[in-house]
């Protein structure tokens, strides 16, 4: 499943972002095991949680996701995509163009 992906953690009360091609449980546990490598920003905690993760029909689109959530730097925007599904399916109309 090709996706982009929002974790979330308690304890750094904080986001992250992300694409993935694999399982996504896997994804996270990857994560928390700090298997990226320690100079990660997901390193810092091992307490990510699947937030949110919208399915996309390739990689390029996942990316482009990945990318303008990145940009709006907002943990409303964030929170948002979650209460309005409505916003995601707007931006993958957008960008799948």
């Amino acid at each position: 499943m090709i996706c982009c992906y929002i974790l979330f953690s308690k304890k750094l009360n904080g986001f992250y972002t992300g694409v993935s091609q694999d399982d996504l449980q896997e994804r996270i546990l990857k994560h928390n095991l700090h298997t990226y490598g320690t100079h990660r920003y997901t390193a810092q905690t091992e307490d990510w949680e699947l937030y949110y993760y919208s399915e996309c029909s390739s990689f390029s689109l996942a990316v482009k996701l990945e990318k303008h959530i990145k940009k709006m730097k907002s943990k409303t925007y964030i929170q948002n995509l979650l209460k309005y599904p409505e916003i995601m399916e707007k931006l993958k109309k957008q960008y799948e163009k």
